[in-house]
């Protein structure tokens, strides 16, 4: 075979520092499209971006070349600088240091759209906190609560 291939699907779970509200619907018109930028630059394209106003969910495709770490570094990185740049409200912004990622197979992918893509809704029902415990225990995760809610 004379070339790579590689088709890596993951949801991404990131939260505002100390879950902070931060994430206005006014500025969430214009993140939103940010981050999908800067996936779009690191030859990871989203397929869904939405979350509330202290965390984010995308769907996204994995470049090969580019390990998840550094893609979220980037990410969080950049869409922090961008998001203290829109006015003084946002000057103490900051993502909370963790990340989830987790691996989705091709045949949920129309599910999960729908799931990232209905965020405001699904967590009208659901805490953040319950949410991301059932995640850790589908994918047999163990986990420590000091850990996961820095």
């Amino acid at each position: 075979m004379s070339q790579s291939l590689s088709s890596v699907l993951i949801h991404l779970v990131f939260s505002t520092k100390n879950r902070e509200p931060f994430i206005t619907t006014e500025v969430e018109t214009e993140l939103h499209p940010y981050i999908a930028k800067i996936f779009r630059e690191l030859k990871s394209p989203s397929l869904a971006i939405d979350g509330t106003n202290d965390h984010v969910d995308v769907l996204f495709s994995l470049a090969r070349v580019i390990t998840i770490a550094d893609l979220v570094e980037e990410v969080k990185t950049s869409s922090s600088k961008w998001i203290k740049t829109k006015s003084r409200e946002f000057r103490n912004f900051h993502w909370q240091r963790g990340y989830g990622a987790f691996s989705i197979g091709q045949s949920n992918v129309v599910s999960m759209k729908r799931y990232v893509q209905n965020q405001k809704e699904h967590h009208r029902r659901v805490t953040f906190q319950d949410e991301y415990r059932k995640f850790l225990s589908a994918y047999g995760i163990d986990y420590d609560e000091r850990f996961v809610w820095d």
